[in-house]
């Protein structure tokens, strides 16, 4: 369950306890909301003045929290308004009352949890804003302070999560629920559901021979040499390396353990010393060389130069005959779909699936996959296809690595669109159902949490109708003490 569908949800439950008038009115404005927060990180703010907008129990949230998620909305491209402050108050309410839960009942997370949280996040940010200097102006400020700034708050958000995570974990539907749920729906206003397909694909790739190789590791060791000669290990790597995430960063790839990279690039990394240059290796991605900055435990940072292997126009001649000749035998029976797919596909996330695509949006792996949601090369790939068919063999660009190769697709079920019904759409139906009693587990906990917790929220936010389902009752909590 992802926690975009929690909180989209949970803000609706809340409003169904505390009271139905105000779900409809937010819930628009409200996805958006939590969308938005979910795919970025955050923008520190300047504190210079600031004041206290609300109080939740012995935690206090300032103005310039809310002007922070204020301004993530309005540099996304949002229209000002000041109905979406009080739906980032709101947001912000919810996540003091996980962490301070989290704090009663000794959940921790690590300082290199939160770092490496956070290194992530500023990678992606750097490379959103196209540069580091860049994002340092948009941030207006240095990504060394913009640092030292988030890592509190987000300690607090992954305290949050990880106590949110104890409350649902145990959560589940049983089929005689998810019958029960859709039944509960409104029969009249069933979503509908577009074209959806189930399709296998067999995956290659090129192999260069040693000689077609050799003219990227001889570039590999070139730029290499530059760093023993004197130049900048940063430099180089900003130049030249063809990694696009830690290029930026002057190949900083930050803390991380040995399984979170490929098994070449993780033996080098944490046999060399700090400081160490390593000499120029192969992985799967291409030619490196790294060096190591830091270690600590059982982590190593460390900041790397790559160059990515291309396919020669021999080697993709090469590849097509190979495939060609698996096509052919696939196409014939000779050689069954499943079989071709384990034995020669390069799709590690396919080839012990049967050659079987999984829908990348759905949370219980199902293998129905809306068409609009394929790339161009395969929608077309299988558009005229009937049930039961392959696709001859065609050239492709991977969307994840840039790699290019050839594939053959096969076309398992095509399901016309439909209106929503609990034969055809028990995975999708299932998923909800799960969802809608998580939400329900979640605002239920929280509905009781503002019962013994204090919130006060200021004059001016006084305004926003969603928020007082917030506010506790001065009266009501002492009678309880």
């Amino acid at each position: 369950m992802s926690q975009i569908g929690l909180l989209f949800n949970i803000f609706a439950s809340v409003a169904n306890i505390r009271g139905e008038r105000h779900r409809m009115k937010y819930l628009s404005k409200l996805l958006f909301f939590v969308l938005f927060t979910c795919s970025l990180t955050g923008m520190a703010q300047d504190r210079l003045i600031d004041r206290v907008v609300a109080n939740v129990g012995s935690s206090i949230i300032l103005q310039s929290d809310v002007d922070m998620q204020y301004s993530q909305y309005l540099a996304n491209g949002g229209t000002p308004t000041d109905d979406f402050k009080c739906t980032a108050l709101q947001q912000l309410i919810m996540t003091k009352l996980l962490a301070q839960q989290a704090a009663i009942d000794s959940i921790e997370v690590s300082q290199s949890e939160v770092d490496d949280r956070l290194n992530a996040n500023m990678r992606e940010m750097v490379r959103r804003a196209g540069g580091k200097e860049r994002l340092e102006n948009f941030l207006k400020r240095s990504l060394l302070q913009y640092k030292e700034e988030m890592r509190p708050i987000m300690a607090e958000q992954m305290k949050a999560d990880r106590f949110q995570s104890t409350i649902i974990q145990e959560v589940s539907v049983t089929p005689q629920e998810v019958k029960r749920y859709f039944e509960n729906l409104d029969q009249d206003s069933l979503p509908s559901f577009n074209t959806e397909v189930e399709i296998g694909e067999i995956v290659m790739f090129p192999e260069l021979t040693k000689e077609e190789k050799d003219v990227f590791r001889t570039r590999a060791e070139s730029y290499r040499q530059q760093v023993i000669d004197g130049t900048d290990f940063g430099t180089v790597a900003r130049f030249y390396s063809e990694d696009p995430g830690s290029a930026v960063q002057g190949g900083e790839l930050g803390f991380a353990p040995r399984d979170n990279y490929v098994k070449e690039f993780s033996a080098m990394a944490f046999r060399l010393k700090e400081g160490e240059i390593s000499p120029v290796f192969e992985t799967e991605y291409g030619f490196h060389f790294l060096q190591v900055l830091d270690r600590r435990g059982e982590e190593v940072n460390v900041r790397h130069v790559l160059v990515t292997t291309k396919p020669t126009q021999a080697s993709m001649e090469r590849l097509k005959g190979k495939i060609d000749s698996i096509y052919q035998q696939v196409a014939d029976n000779r050689l069954a779909f499943t079989t071709a797919a384990t034995l020669y596909s390069d799709d590690n996330e396919t080839k012990f699936n049967g050659g079987m695509v999984i829908n990348p949006q759905s949370p219980s792996r199902s293998t129905l996959i809306p068409v609009d949601i394929l790339d161009k090369e395969t929608f077309m790939a299988i558009d005229t296809l009937q049930k039961g068919d392959y696709s001859h063999p065609f050239q492709f660009q991977d969307q994840r690595t840039g790699k290019v190769g050839y594939k053959f697709t096969y076309l398992k079920t095509r399901i016309p669109p439909h209106k929503a019904s609990l034969e055809q759409d028990f995975a999708k139906i299932q998923e909800a159902a799960q969802e809608d009693k998580t939400r329900r587990k979640l605002s239920e906990w929280f509905e009781e949490k503002t019962k013994s917790i204090f919130v006060h929220i200021t004059e001016d936010f006084g305004i926003c109708d969603e928020l007082q389902m917030w506010v506790t009752d001065p009266n009501e909590l002492a009678s309880k003490e």
